[in-house]
């Protein structure tokens, strides 16, 4: 039996974040992504990229982070949690 207290929040989202992150920059070595929140609460994910590579993560419109959000908060239903994703600057 695996320990609670040891696991890390939302995993399966924060994996498939860092992924998709990855494939849209320039620099995907600048991709990090962290958590806070969780214990009962929605976890919230923080995606930072290089400064340059901020627009490609928005797109037009904030459609490129609109689709990252949607399919971070799906793979988030795999470990039964609830996340929102922030897109640093």
């Amino acid at each position: 039996m695996s320990d609670p207290y040891n696991r890390v929040p939302a995993a399966t989202a924060r994996a498939v974040l860092e992924y998709i992150a990855r494939q849209v920059v320039d620099q995907p070595d600048e991709v990090s992504v962290t958590d806070s929140g969780g214990n009962g609460q929605a976890v919230r994910l923080h995606l930072m990229v290089a400064p340059d590579d901020v627009g490609r993560v928005i797109g037009r419109r904030g459609r490129t982070a609109q689709a990252i959000r949607a399919i971070t908060r799906a793979a988030a239903t795999r470990d039964g949690e609830e996340v929102l994703v922030d897109i640093a600057d």
